[in-house]
């Protein structure tokens, strides 16, 4: 019994060593595999830290070869720009040095020269003092009592000669004493007429603020000079508030001037493209209004049956003036006046009015012959078909031609009644503007001119040629000959500038 107890507890003693063999076995097996896994994955994070530090490695090394170079091509840029300052103060350096050899040499040079005049200076003194000394000697004067008799006989000379100078100057003033004041005289009639002609040629165009001015003039005066160049109109922008001055002598130019000025102010829009195409629009404008202005005075007057284009030369009366008189109110009044007499006589009306209101359409052709007004409107008449009776009354009315109806002499007096009342004319004006039409015919006679505008009242004649036709250095000479030509075949007072514009233009579209 007891051996079997004692024989139970070793083998249950013996089990447990077993037990605690085997557990401790597999526990030892256990702890090599958790080391062997902890030791991959410690290789495995070590791999991957040293890929990642390499990877690092890279990206800086990347950055700092980057910022190298860019280092290094600022380095490379100074050095370079540092070689050309260098090269440009060596050359500079070298200039100044070539230039101050230059004036080194030029003072050396005038030292000598200087040296040399002194020298010869005072040899002349010397020979200048032995010449008055042998001429006193041989005259057996001195010097000053020479000078005294010297100056004595040329007073007597010079009194003889002025004594004749005077006579002649006299005689020569006596001659033309008459002429040389009717010179003055007219001289001072045109001054005059020239300042009542400014008064009479001028328009002035309203502005809401002056801000407006600066826009008008544009960027270094593009715009004024693109209005004044395709209206013919000097545009003054002075100190006048809220108004700019349209200054020309055809009122037709002045008109179209304030019309575009109208019309480009209120849109807003102003520049050199856009300024032409406004005047071109207004010129259309005008000469619509000039048509209708024509039927409207015929309808009012009760005339039918005229041509279309002495219709359109009526409309241009409202925009001329005959010595200072409106020639559409004027031919209006005489046209009146001629039916009002006409009836009185017993005559016919009709053609009295028709005589009258036509009688001074030879001052508004589009193109000036030289033929007087009256001749002028005849041959127009003539050519509309007008009845002879009319077309004599018109070439008769300043007795050009011989009268052969009874209208005639009534259009001429209703004519010089109109013209005579007080304040009705002012001849002056129309020898005036007679003159300053004159001159830009003139100047557009000559070639490659295409435009000429009389600007500043007669002062100023501006010729714009094509670019094609005349270069820079022909416009010189055009401007010359423009101005010997007006000084040889005009008489003007004062004195009248020549500009010759020259502009070149460069046009494409884009489509």
């Amino acid at each position: 019994m007891v051996y079997t107890i004692v024989a139970a507890g070793l083998a249950l003693i013996g089990g447990f060593a077993i037990s605690y063999m085997l557990l401790h076995l597999f526990l030892r097996k256990k702890r090599q595999s958790i080391i062997r896994e902890a030791e991959s994955e410690a290789e495995v994070i070590r791999k991957d830290k040293i890929l990642q530090a390499k990877e690092k490695f890279l990206t800086l090394k990347t950055e700092h070869e980057k910022v190298i170079n860019e280092t290094n091509n600022r380095l490379i840029q100074f050095e370079t720009r540092l070689k050309q300052k260098e090269t440009a103060v060596s050359q500079r350096m070298e200039e100044f040095q070539r230039k101050k050899n230059e004036i080194d040499a030029i003072r050396n040079n005038l030292t000598g020269q200087l040296e040399l005049v002194e020298k010869r200076t005072e040899e002349l003194d010397k020979m200048h003092k032995n010449q008055i000394e042998r001429l006193e000697n041989i005259s057996g004067m001195s010097a000053d009592e020479a000078k005294n008799q010297l100056i004595e006989n040329l007073k007597a000379e010079a009194r003889t000669a002025a004594m004749s100078y005077i006579n002649e100057a006299m005689d020569e003033a006596k001659m033309t004493a008459n002429k040389e004041a009717k010179r003055v005289v007219i001289q001072t009639i045109q001054r005059v007429a020239t300042e009542a002609a400014i008064e009479n040629s001028v328009t002035v165009f309203h502005i809401e603020s002056d801000e407006i001015k600066g826009r008008i003039i544009g960027r270094e005066g593009r715009n004024i000079r693109a209005l004044e160049a395709a209206t013919g109109v000097e545009i003054i922008v002075d100190d006048t508030p809220e108004a700019i001055i349209l200054s020309a002598f055809d009122p037709v130019r002045r008109e179209i001037a304030r019309l575009a000025l109208h019309q480009l102010v209120t849109d807003g829009r102003i520049h050199p493209a856009r300024i032409e195409e406004v005047v071109g629009k207004v010129q259309k404008q005008v000469e619509e209004e000039i048509v209708e202005v024509g039927k409207r005075t015929a309808i009012d007057l009760g005339i039918h049956g005229l041509h279309p284009e002495l219709i359109r030369l009526i409309g241009k009366m409202k925009y001329r003036s005959s010595y200072g008189q409106n020639l559409l109110q004027h031919s209006r009044e005489v046209a009146n006046l001629c039916a009002i007499m006409a009836s009185e006589l017993g005559l016919n009306t009709k053609l009295a009015k028709r005589a009258g209101l036509l009688h001074d359409i030879g001052k508004v052709p589009d193109d000036e012959p030289e033929l007087p007004h009256a001749i002028l409107g005849m041959k127009l008449a003539e050519k509309y078909k007008e009845k002879p009776e009319i077309c004599n009354a018109i070439g008769s009315h300043h007795d050009e031609v011989e009268m052969t109806t009874l209208i005639a002499p009534l259009v001429q007096v209703c004519d010089a009644i109109s013209g005579a009342r007080p304040g009705a004319r002012r001849e002056i004006v129309e020898s005036y503007i007679k003159r300053l039409k004159e001159m830009e015919q003139l100047a557009l006679s000559y070639p490659g001119v295409l435009k000429t505008f009389a600007i500043q009242a007669g002062r100023e004649l501006r010729v714009i040629v094509g670019s094609e036709k005349v270069t820079d250095q022909e416009a010189e000479r055009l401007s010359f000959d423009i101005a010997q030509k007006i000084q040889d075949e005009m008489t003007y007072p004062g004195q009248v500038k020549i500009t010759v514009i020259r502009e070149t233009r460069a046009i494409s579209f884009a489509k």
